[in-house]
Formats: structure tokens, C-alpha cells, sequence
């Protein structure tokens, strides 16, 4: 088994990935309050700890995102640098590699970001043994994870960057969420295969993940019909339907002020960390506004991204994005 492991560890880091690791995560109590008793999380470390065991950053992943995936935002001119800070890359519940539906059962259909951030704060202190995080960083669905960190857990954690992430949803994110939920709920409630769902589901993502001013100029009309049935294609291919809506419910679910009677500024006050929020002004997706009013009220650093990519706004600038996290982080004592 040693053997074996050390040609995964060999082979990963040969292609500059570093290798998956699990940790069990025993009786873990879910929002809904059921209990898991055994969730298997998986994750990614890169860069080392220091010697007081201070440098290290969480990174969650996005919605259907994988820890493997998260590779390309990691390293000297990305988002962190792992010969700064010893970086956790951890997968979410509900993605397929962390502890859902498709491989631990229907116990995690209805997932909270709490109980996400709750199998992390478990991982991180119960089997990485760390009293502190230096910051928690998170995209899109990473980046309600990161406010949700921040709120939950103030004194764990010294800076967090949600990055088009949200406090909790507008009104345009419950539609668009719902959207997608109930489509697949609707075949599963007729009895079909809830895969045949997906194209469907793809093409509402695929519509709100950037702006119409981007779909005009780079997705031209009169050559949309190979583009759409590649779109369905993938979608019959991809995440596990079970999953997918078990990350959706958890989205939908999502609202950091509950425990604050409904207040953001109640919700800011209460954060110890120093936060930078990113945010794309043009996002269909995750509506800025919300971050943005959490953001005013608590008096947290904010980066706009305005280019006309909406979400994907994050890869568009990802140079401009990357110096002012790394600045960031290297500015927080």
C-alpha cells in the first residue's frame, strides 16, 4: 500500500497536481438534523506548513467543482502561492468525491453551505490538528462557503475572499436555481431517468454563466446548433443528477443573516476576519448586490471585475483577480 501510494504521489506531482487524500468524517450532523456516520472528504494539499502552523489556506470548491479542478487557480502568480502558505483544496459535500448522494445515500440529498462548512472545520481541525486558518478563499458556490466560514466560525479564521460569492441569494438566483431544481425533480417525479434532465438544465446554466453581451459577440447565432448539442452531450456525461440537485438545495438554502434576524449588517459586525470581496459586475449568476451590502455595511475590501463575462468574469481577469488576492493575503498579519 506505501508503495503504491507513493507512485499516485510520484505520478500527481510528475503533471503538478498533487494527489487526492480522503479523511473520514465521523457522525457528522447535518442542518436538517440527520447524521452521517461515516462522510469521506477529500482533499488536496499543496506547499508546506510553517513552523508555527499559521500559513495555511482553505480553499472550497464551486458548484460540480472538483479539487482537482481548483489546481489551476493554485500557485506563484494564481490566486495563492504554495511556497507561501500550506493550501488545503478541499471538495465539497455533494460533489462526488466528498461524502453525497451518488456514493453515501439519500441522507445527503438536502445539504446546507453549513454542512460543508462544517465537515471542513472538522477536517481541518480534527485531522490536520489547526487551531487558525490564515483565510479561506472560495469561487462562486467556494465563495458562499467563505462567508459562511467567516460567520460561523469568526475566530478560526484571519482573512477570507469570496469571489462571486454571495451572504445569501437575490431574487435572480432563486429563480435561476429553482429553475434548474425543479427540472429535474419533475422526471424524477414522473418516474424517468433523471439524467435526461440535464441538456436542458446545461442550457439554463450555460445562459445565465456569462452575459448576452458576451454570448452575441462570442457565441454567434448562426453557428449555435453544434455548440448546443456538444452542451447537451456533456451534460448526459457529467455530474451525477443526485449531486447536482443536493448542491442546488444547499445553494437555495443558503443565508448567513438567518442566525442575525435577517440582517447583514448584524452578519458584518460579527466577522473578526479581514475580508476581500470580489465580485463581477455583470454577473447573471450570483448576483453581486447582496456581497456587495454586506460588503458596505462591515466595511470589507472590495475588488469589482467589470468586464462583460459575467460569472466566468473570474478567468476574463484572472490576472487582475490574482494580484489583488495575492496582495491580499500577503497583507494580512
Amino acid at each position: 500500500m506505501k508503495i503504491r501510494f507513493a507512485l499516485l504521489w510520484l505520478a500527481a506531482s510528475a503533471c503538478g497536481q498533487p494527489p487526492l487524500q480522503t479523511a473520514e468524517i465521523a457522525n457528522l450532523r447535518l442542518a436538517n438534523g440527520q447524521t452521517v456516520a461515516s462522510c469521506k472528504i477529500g482533499y488536496r494539499t499543496y506547499g508546506a506548513l510553517d513552523a508555527d502552523r499559521s500559513n495555511a489556506v482553505l480553499f472550497p470548491t464551486w458548484f460540480t467543482g472538483t479539487s482537482a479542478q481548483l489546481d489551476a487557480w493554485i500557485g506563484a502568480d494564481k490566486l495563492a502561492d504554495p511556497s507561501r502558505f500550506f493550501i488545503i483544496a478541499v471538495d465539497a459535500l455533494g460533489n462526488g468525491v466528498s461524502c453525497s448522494p451518488s456514493n453515501a445515500g439519500p441522507a445527503l440529498d438536502r445539504l446546507a453551505i453549513a454542512d460543508m462548512v462544517e465537515s471542513q472545520y472538522r477536517l481541518v481541525t480534527e485531522k490536520l490538528g489547526l487551531k487558525r486558518l490564515h483565510a479561506v478563499i472560495g469561487i462562486s458556490m467556494g465563495g458562499m462557503q467563505a462567508f459562511e466560514w467567516v460567520t460561523s466560525h469568526p475566530e478560526m479564521v484571519r482573512a477570507a475572499v469570496p469571489i462571486v460569492g454571495s451572504p445569501r441569494l437575490s431574487s435572480s438566483d432563486i429563480l435561476l436555481w429553482s429553475a434548474e431544481l425543479r427540472a429535474i425533480e419533475a422526471v424524477e417525479r414522473a418516474g424517468g431517468n433523471a439524467r435526461d434532465a440535464m441538456p436542458a438544465v446545461r442550457l439554463m446554466h450555460e445562459f445565465a454563466l456569462t452575459s448576452p453581451d458576451w454570448l452575441h459577440a462570442n457565441r454567434p447565432a448562426a453557428g449555435l446548433g453544434d455548440w448546443l448539442e456538444q452542451l447537451e452531450a456533456d451534460a448526459r456525461k457529467g455530474m451525477d443528477p443526485r449531486d447536482y440537485a443536493a448542491q442546488l438545495r444547499a445553494m437555495l438554502g443558503h443565508d448567513v443573516t438567518r442566525r442575525f434576524g435577517g440582517s447583514l449588517g448584524k452578519a458584518g459586525a460579527a466577522v473578526r476576519a479581514r475580508v476581500l470581496v470580489a465580485v463581477a459586475e455583470q454577473d447573471h449568476m450570483v448576483n453581486p448586490r447582496p456581497a456587495l451590502e454586506m460588503a458596505a455595511a462591515a466595511g470589507f475590501d472590495v475588488l469589482r471585475l467589470k468586464s462583460h463575462c459575467g460569472h466566468l468574469a473570474t478567468g476574463c481577469e484572472s490576472a487582475r483577480l490574482g494580484q489583488a488576492v495575492r496582495e491580499f493575503l500577503a497583507s494580512v498579519r
